[in-house]
């Protein structure tokens, strides 16, 4: 199989959907890789060592996707790569379908096979290929809010991990899986008060047994999230429901509630963000005031961070790739139950029900169009 690698193109997304050594993986199986020109370059890896992998070099991003069988990408396509879409043509990627009805339907018209990363789901109902962007967003989200809390930025002129005498900031993080668990961590790890809120009591027993009571855990209800928001220096909102639209947990009243210049990062805004008052925003443009509280919701955020990003995603999709690659998409999904569920559009039918459900589109199972597929 031809697999091409083109350049991100989407606002300061500097990571790569290959690295060198999946690349060298790829070839080393038999097929052919196809890399344009600097697209490793934003993740700090030298062009010669994709060509030393064994990949192939060309020129334009045209190039590569009328060239291959199947795309790898970080993020999903815009607008602007939708031309290049075609039948047939495997596309494996972040998709976040349901919160992007116009790439829903450009993917259906053109009959594309798009297989999501982040609905790849083990029967366990781990989240394989979202596990490590969550991880690193989720260990971003202190960071990013301890700079916006400093009055030059907008905030309330908070140190998160305050000093001797004075109290910290108060971190609320709505949500106990890889994304919120890891936020909570780091914050604390600062030194800020952390609450994380959850309707899972197994997360958040093994988050207080874990941290050993020194991140609070609550169960979350309406009341417990109107207490806490408004008391809040700092809410991450980490909500995931797979494959569909983020609920909007924190309403406009919540952040209203806030004091001026507290901070608002919503993880979620891929799946169309889990706060009334939240719209995506991009590493050029983060930031925006809702009410006195500063919101950062920008829908890649391990792309500030490419090289670690672009290894830790490698890592995971690589043996998938590998798959697909080797026995064909078809006979990948009949084999392995997680990847099938990975499959949200192909043969110009939608078959992820939340995708479906989110554009009230009619769902098609993938068993009626793969056949053999239990």
């Amino acid at each position: 199989m031809i697999v091409g690698v083109p350049n991100e193109v989407k606002d300061n997304e500097y990571r790569v959907a290959l690295t060198p050594e999946g690349a060298r993986e790829l070839t080393a199986a038999g097929h052919q890789v196809l890399v344009q020109d600097g697209a490793g370059a934003g993740s700090s890896i030298p062009q010669q060592r994709y060509e030393r992998a064994g990949a192939e070099i060309v020129a334009t991003a045209a190039e590569v996707w009328s060239s291959s069988d199947m795309i790898m990408k970080v993020k999903e396509p815009i607008a602007s790569e939708f031309e290049h879409l075609r039948e047939g043509q495997i596309l494996f990627t972040y998709l976040h379908l349901a919160a992007s009805r116009e790439l829903t339907h450009a993917l259906v018209e053109r009959k594309v096979a798009a297989v999501a990363y982040e609905t790849v789901q083990l029967s366990d109902g781990r989240l394989p290929l979202l596990a490590p962007m969550s991880e690193i967003a989720g260990r971003m989200a202190p960071h990013v809010a301890a700079h916006l809390l400093e009055k030059e930025y907008g905030g309330r002129g908070i140190l998160m991990g305050g000093v001797s005498g004075v109290r910290p900031a108060k971190v609320f993080v709505l949500g106990a899986g890889m994304a919120g668990s890891n936020a909570a961590w780091i914050a604390a790890g600062m030194e800020a008060e952390v609450i994380v809120v959850d309707t899972n009591l197994d997360r958040l027993r093994f988050i207080d047994q874990i941290h050993k009571g020194r991140i609070i855990t609550l169960m979350s209800d309406r009341l417990t999230l109107e207490q806490r928001v408004r008391e809040a220096d700092v809410v991450v909102g980490s909500v995931l429901v797979p494959g569909a639209r983020a609920p909007k947990l924190i309403t406009e009243e919540m952040i209203r509630s806030m004091r001026t210049g507290a901070v608002a990062i919503d993880i979620a805004i891929d799946q169309g963000g889990c706060m009334e008052t939240s719209r995506m925003t991009t590493h050029s443009d983060p930031t925006y005031v809702v009410d006195g509280v500063v919101h950062y919701c920008v829908g890649n955020m391990p792309g500030a961070v490419p090289n670690t990003s672009t290894y830790a995603l490698t890592n995971v999709t690589l043996p998938y790739a590998l798959r697909i690659a080797t026995n064909g998409l078809e006979d990948a999904v009949r084999d392995d139950a997680a990847l099938a569920l990975g499959v949200n559009v192909i043969a110009g039918e939608v078959t992820n029900p939340g995708v479906a459900e989110a554009h009230g589109i009619a769902l098609t199972p993938l068993s009626a169009i793969v056949d053999g597929l239990s």
